[in-house]
């Protein structure tokens, strides 16, 4: 199982240091996300500042670029680190598409599809010097002059990962992109029943199989150095997981577990602002259920026994507060990547 962090919220000065120390620690990957800061900008530095490890974007949003401004960065980051940049995408809901970006928006999952292929077209002419003519019910692109085009690079395949939650984008992953990466909102029960089938699904129509995506995480991991700070982090996540089941864009996760009526009483909550006391309605059922919980003893075995049988890959860390924090994290992630 290989093993990644992240560089989730953090501003660009600090992405340095913490990719040169995340190396240091035998990560597999880091990982740079949309959320307060644009994920590209954050992987030319952790590209810069490593030489061994992966660099993913996790995610950048998809419907908030064209195509062809994705495969430009997508190509130069690819070149700068020498083969290491995998491309993560993900579709973000309407609201944000629409309202924060002003960007269109309909039929995300044949959207997503296409904005792949329509990628692969593109990096294709550039590698191969092949006509560019893509033509899609969402995008077209059918203009490539030489003083545009880039050129070829020594690494051209560049992984590209799928954020996929409903079972439409579940298919898409699996026909289309090399891995998927499953939402912590998740469950192993779920992840059974609907989740692989629909990668599956999708693989078969591209004569592939599950053994050959990458399915990176799925689900909460919940930690501390003892009980004490174990049940502070255990009320941190009934939190989180109180506003994801409030949401209805992941309704699908609580109705195969028959939460629907907690669903529904969260989104009222959600509704009334009542944030603070949503983490209430989450039990001890529906949190061993979305997470993995343990304190720095053993989490490491409860998360190989969780995620082992389907995830190639997960997100793991812990607070390095001192040296000590420090080798027990680099031996905590010897132990997971070991078979």
């Amino acid at each position: 199982m290989k093993v990644g962090t992240s560089v989730r919220g953090k501003g660009l000065s600090e992405v340095p240091d913490d990719t040169a120390q995340a190396e240091k620690l035998g990560y597999d990957f880091i990982s740079t996300s949309e959320t307060k800061h644009n994920p590209f900008l954050a992987a030319v530095l952790a590209s810069e500042h490593s030489t061994k490890m992966n660099v993913r974007t996790s995610i950048a949003l998809a419907f908030a670029r064209s195509p062809m401004d994705t495969a430009y960065m997508a190509w130069d980051l690819q070149g700068l680190a020498g083969g290491r940049f995998h491309l993560g995408l993900g579709s973000q809901v309407r609201g944000h598409i629409v309202r924060r970006f002003n960007m269109p928006w309909g039929r995300p999952a044949a959207r997503m599809r296409e904005y792949i292929l329509a990628l692969r077209a593109i990096w294709a002419s550039w590698q191969q010097g092949a006509k560019l003519d893509f033509r899609g019910d969402f995008y077209n692109f059918n203009l490539m002059p030489p003083f545009f085009d880039p050129g070829p690079i020594e690494y051209p395949d560049i992984k590209i990962y799928v954020a996929a939650v409903n079972e439409r984008m579940q298919q898409v992953a699996g026909e289309v992109s090399d891995g998927v990466l499953l939402h912590s909102f998740n469950t192993p029960k779920h992840t059974r029943e609907v989740v692989l089938p629909n990668l599956e699904k999708g693989a078969a129509k591209a004569g592939k199989t599950l053994a050959d995506l990458d399915i990176h995480g799925g689900g909460f991991i919940v930690t501390g150095a003892d009980d004490e700070e174990l049940e502070a982090r255990v009320r941190e996540a009934k939190s989180s997981i109180s506003f994801y089941a409030s949401t209805r864009s992941y309704a699908s996760v609580m109705n195969t577990h028959g939460w629907n009526d907690t669903a529904q009483k969260l989104y009222r909550m959600s509704v009334e602002g009542k944030w603070g006391q949503m983490g209430e309605h989450i039990t001890d059922e529906m949190l061993e259920a979305f997470a993995v919980v343990g304190t720095y003893d053993n989490i490491v075995d409860r998360i190989k026994a969780r995620h082992g049988p389907y995830a190639s890959s997960i997100s793991f860390s812990i607070p390095i507060m001192s040296p000590e924090d420090g080798e027990r994290l680099r031996e905590m992630i010897r132990r997971l990547k070991a078979d």
